[in-house]
């Protein structure tokens, strides 16, 4: 479990959940194979297996109503580097699910890269990995 139970976990959770929304929904192709690893993925970080579909349900809404990424990105820059990591395969699952990166889903992993402190080396090696899995 990725979090501590804390009274923010819902908050922290909802607000991963739409930064890993707006990664399946930049190629404006939002995949059931996408919200399956989604879902998947809040199963891993503590959500309980009762409320994940409304976890889903609305973080999509809270990703519809944002402007930027950065709303998203406080949560998972304060986890541990392993946390991190395993958010970072995640979002490149998201992306190769569909066989592909396009030029606006490998845009967002740049600037994700930057915004996490994610190392540039550790960014490629993981997605070299997912890509070669998928």
């Amino acid at each position: 479990m990725f979090f501590k139970k804390s009274n923010n976990q819902k908050n922290d959770l909802l607000k991963i959940a739409a930064l890993l929304i707006h990664a399946a929904k930049i190629d404006e192709n939002f995949t059931i194979e996408e919200e399956k690893i989604i879902e998947e993925t809040l199963l891993n970080l503590g959500a309980n297996k009762d409320n994940v579909k409304q976890i889903i349900i609305e973080s999509k809404k809270i990703e519809a109503k944002a402007n930027q990424i950065l709303e998203f990105t406080k949560e998972v820059k304060n986890m541990e580097e392993s946390d991190k990591i395993k958010i970072i395969e995640t979002l490149w699952r998201i992306i190769y699910s569909n066989k592909d990166a396009d030029i606006y889903e490998t845009s967002l992993m740049r600037r994700l890269a930057g915004l996490l402190y994610i190392d540039n080396k550790l960014m490629g090696d993981i997605k070299e990995k997912i890509k070669n899995n998928s």
